[in-house]
């Protein structure tokens, strides 16, 4: 008997409740941290847990001047965090872990490591398969680039008549520079109605404060800066190949559209042939991440799994009132501007529409990615809508490039998140420096957690401000 197995958005789901409960049961430990360190030239790995007290030694020059750093048993991320920023210093650390109680008049059980090369977390089952879940998004940065230059220079070339490609590029254009200003502008009137930050429980705010408070300060001290004009030059690459390599999606958009449009003015048989290329790879760019997406479950399960075990639910409690908030600005988005979109600008019924592109929103909702979501996107809207694929070649790809409104409206929020959090009062009379600090925070974060689209972050956050 053949079975059946349910849609893939449904597998996803599947796959994203069984992780998050397969990563709560193999969670890791709250109190424990394994320290690498060299005891007579000796490297090591021991596990420390239920510290009354650690103290992290940075040994100085001269020997007698060492940077001492005190850490309380509920205050491993700060642990963790801090040991980080003293390691790239380059210095020698020393860890001391103390039990019992911590008094001038008790002495307490100590232990002592030298040279102490990393503090981690425990691994468990959870977090140990996160490596599956890498592979998986690695495959899907593996199609990005060839998949968005393909599809954009075979939708600006198949336009044909330049009038067409103007016309068309500058409603696109038009129109995703008001979807995302609708997007920025909900998301900083809700996180300003509801408050997030300021809801945020006291001793988590005071533990985050503390663990970042170098961090932020070195933001807030920066020059950030935002220049239009330049912004537009540096969407010009000097060196296509060299954008195609370090994946400067702008850049990409930039040359595979004007590549485009100046092959619809190349000799027609020449054009045709390199046309049929770039359509051909297209296709197979697709194919290739219809493969790579029946690896989604077991990449979606991993990734999940290794969150929660992580960081465990009590993270879903510290930012309880932040989900809210980018949910309800995400909802509100969709049904609100996308509807009444439709209606301003077509005849096609609201109802219809959002069937149509329901496998798309439940494949980008679950797994967060432009890469893997673009083929479903122009599959649905090829067959379910009825666009030609003239237009889908060209528009969806841009889109999933330089309009991605959920990015602006979560960055919107988060920006006022931040700083509600530090206190930080953004109204008019205030001095932008502590403003643009904020930004920068959260860019820089987003950068680091998301390389492919660190262009496309910054500007948001600019046209955030």
């Amino acid at each position: 008997m053949k079975i059946k197995l349910p849609a893939l958005h449904t597998q996803i789901l599947i796959a994203l409740l069984f992780g998050a409960l397969f990563g709560a049961f193999f969670n890791v430990n709250e109190t424990s941290v394994v320290v690498s360190h060299v005891e007579a030239k000796v490297k090591s790995e021991t596990t420390v847990s239920d510290w009354s007290q650690v103290l992290l030694i940075k040994k100085g020059i001269p020997p007698l001047v060492n940077d001492t750093l005190r850490f309380g048993p509920s205050e491993k991320p700060k642990l963790i965090s801090s040991f980080k920023t003293l390691k790239k210093s380059g210095a020698e650390i020393t860890m001391i872990y103390r039990l019992g109680q911590v008094d001038r008049a008790i002495k307490s059980e100590e232990t002592v490591f030298n040279q102490v090369k990393s503090i981690r977390n425990e691994k468990t089952p959870a977090t140990w398969i996160k490596w599956l879940g890498d592979i998986f998004i690695r495959l899907l940065n593996l199609v990005a680039v060839p998949l968005v230059l393909a599809s954009l220079i075979a939708g600006a070339a198949s336009l044909g008549d330049i009038r067409k490609f103007a016309r068309i590029g500058t409603k696109t254009l038009s129109y995703y520079l008001a979807t995302t200003a609708f997007a920025v502008v909900i998301g900083l009137a809700l996180a300003n109605i509801i408050q997030p930050g300021e809801r945020m429980n006291e001793g988590t705010k005071n533990n985050l404060l503390q663990t970042y408070a170098g961090d932020t300060q070195e933001k807030i001290g920066s020059d950030v800066e935002f220049d239009p004009i330049n912004m537009v030059v540096e969407m010009i690459p000097r060196n296509p190949f060299a954008a195609l390599s370090q994946g400067e999606m702008l850049q990409i958009v930039f040359f595979a559209v004007f590549f485009g449009m100046v092959l619809t003015f190349a000799d027609k048989e020449k054009s045709k042939i390199m046309l049929n290329f770039f359509d051909a790879l297209s296709d197979i760019m697709i194919k290739m991440i219809d493969v790579i997406m029946k690896f989604a479950p077991i990449g979606v399960f991993a990734l999940i799994a290794a969150t929660v075990a992580e960081f465990g639910f009590n993270i879903l409690e510290t930012l309880l009132w932040y989900a809210v908030t980018v949910l309800l600005g995400l909802l509100i988005h969709t049904v609100g501007t996308y509807s009444l979109a439709l209606k301003l600008f077509s005849k096609f019924s609201v109802v219809k529409f959002f069937k149509g592109i329901r496998p798309v929103q439940l494949v980008g909702f679950s797994t967060s990615s432009s890469a893997a979501t673009l083929p479903v996107n122009m599959e649905c809207c090829h067959e379910n809508l009825g666009v030609s694929k003239s237009i889908t070649s060209f528009v969806l790809p841009l889109g999933a490039t330089i309009n991605m409104d959920g990015t602006a409206l979560y960055q919107g929020v988060a920006t006022v998140f931040i700083a509600q959090v530090y206190g930080m009062d953004l109204s008019g009379s205030t001095d932008h420096s502590c403003f643009y600090g904020c930004f920068s925070i959260y860019r820089d974060g987003s950068r680091s957690r998301s390389g492919n689209h660190h262009v496309d972050n910054n500007l948001k956050i600019s046209w955030s401000t």
